[in-house]
């Protein structure tokens, strides 16, 4: 999953970029909300955490800028004010939760995944294909029940795979989904990510684990 961070504070921004990652999220980062407000219009985010009070353009007009142009990705708001008007103001500008500064890594954790639920339906907390079985709470991957160990980045790809299980994903939709903006598009990473995911499940012989359709990308059946 890919979030957008919209955090001005450089050492905030940091701390929820690396702790985030290592929730096997992709995370971006914008520093003001003109850079968020681009991002969140050219990019697809899972979601988006959005600082109330931001130079260039604040939290509310981001907000405000990117329902009008009817984009519905769950926001979570960060304040140092917790004043009910302001809350009142923001929820009706479009946020969909509300977080007061400081506040704990895990109930903003806790209150990210509340959100991530809610447009799509509860996503399975274990996903399975054939003998391979991957833990989405306890981010461990198993086949025929002995442990896999993966790169966050693996289990990342997988796990993508995975809930689009029958469906082409093409490199731009893995690409967008798995990886943050500082990856080179025209890279091999995700051939290498690839192989080396194959690697670790034993995906060797005709019948591939994960099958490459040629010129359109990847998909588990």
């Amino acid at each position: 999953m890919r979030i957008l961070i919209v955090e001005d504070e450089e050492k905030i921004a940091s701390f929820l970029k690396e702790s985030l990652e290592a929730e096997y999220f992709a995370v971006d980062v914008a520093e003001d909300g003109e850079r968020g407000a681009y991002l969140a219009c050219i990019n697809e985010y899972d979601l988006i955490i959005l600082d109330n009070m931001l130079p260039k353009k604040e939290g509310i007009e981001v907000l405000r800028e990117i329902r009008e142009k009817e984009i519905n990705t769950p926001v979570l708001v960060l304040s140092v004010r917790s004043e009910a008007p302001k809350k009142v103001d923001l929820l009706n500008a479009g946020a969909d939760d509300y977080l007061t500064k400081p506040f704990a890594f895990s109930e903003l954790l806790a209150r990210m995944h509340a959100l991530l639920r809610r447009p799509k339906g509860i996503e399975e907390e274990v996903l399975t294909a054939g003998d391979i079985a991957l833990d989405v709470p306890r981010g461990i991957v198993t086949k025929k029940e002995k442990e896999l160990h993966l790169t966050r980045k693996e289990f990342m790809l997988l796990r993508y795979l995975l809930q689009n299980k029958g469906i082409v994903l093409s490199r731009s939709m893995i690409l967008e989904h798995v990886w943050d903006m500082e990856v080179d598009a025209f890279s091999n990473t995700i051939e290498s990510h690839i192989l080396s995911l194959r690697k670790k499940l034993g995906d060797t012989g005709k019948n591939r684990f994960i099958q490459t359709v040629q010129g359109r990308g990847y998909k588990i059946c």
